[in-house]
């Protein structure tokens, strides 16, 4: 039964931290950026090859 309630403990102590890493980075600003993702697999290639052809 012990060893129950120190699995609880752990989770809980877990949990706690994800909704720290959670909350850090909404503040952060990780998630204000809607568009930029989406578009940016299409974007890669283009941009990378105009900068492998200026030097």
């Amino acid at each position: 039964m012990s060893a129950l309630f120190l699995l609880i403990g752990i989770s809980l102590i877990v949990a706690t931290g994800f909704l720290i890493a959670f909350i850090w980075s909404v503040r952060k600003g990780q998630y204000e950026d809607e568009y930029t993702p989406s578009v940016r697999m299409l974007l890669d290639d283009e941009i990378s090859n105009k900068e492998e052809q200026k030097p």
